[in-house]
């Protein structure tokens, strides 16, 4: 064998050792470190994913939640629409009832201060006719009519008891 084919044989030779060599190192120690590294970014990727998930859900959990608070104040601005009118109604119509009341009361008070009017109207009238009557029948009746005027009286009651 020549040189030249030793030199090529062995330049083979170094090749496939260096080959098996790398392949060997490959395997014992740089693989295991890329698995290492690539299932902790897988497993960190899972865990931002489910994190991710969670928000996601959160945030649907808190939209769901803004849109019955949303729905709960509709409502509660329609009950206290329908509170307020109803009120304002019941407000309205006892202020009526308690201005019709006092209208009936004033047309009581009214009527009786009118009687009262009338009565002491009467009562002083009737004591100036009276007084009228008594100076005047004073003037114009005579002791003789007087005594006519009495006995009759008199005749009269006594008839009307008997």
């Amino acid at each position: 064998m020549s040189l030249e084919t030793l030199a090529q044989v062995s330049q083979i030779v170094g090749a496939v050792v260096f080959l098996i060599a790398i392949v060997l190192i490959w395997n014992k120690w740089i693989a295991p470190g890329v698995k290492g590294y690539q299932q902790a970014k897988n497993a960190e990727l899972a865990e931002a994913e489910a994190r991710r998930t969670h928000m996601r859900e959160d945030l649907e959990a808190a939209r769901s939640e803004v849109a019955r608070a949303d729905d709960d104040s509709r409502e509660i601005r329609a009950r206290v629409d329908t509170v307020v009118a109803r009120d304002a109604r019941k407000t309205i119509e006892d202020a009526h009832h308690e201005a019709e009341r006092i209208v009936r009361n004033a047309e009581g008070e009214l009527d009786r201060a009118r009687i009262a009017a009338r009565d002491r109207l009467r009562i002083e009238f009737i004591e100036k006719a009276l007084a009228k009557a008594r100076s005047d029948a004073a003037a114009r009746v005579t002791p003789a009519a007087d005594s006519a005027l009495v006995e009759r009286a008199v005749a009269d009651l006594t008839r009307g008891r008997s």
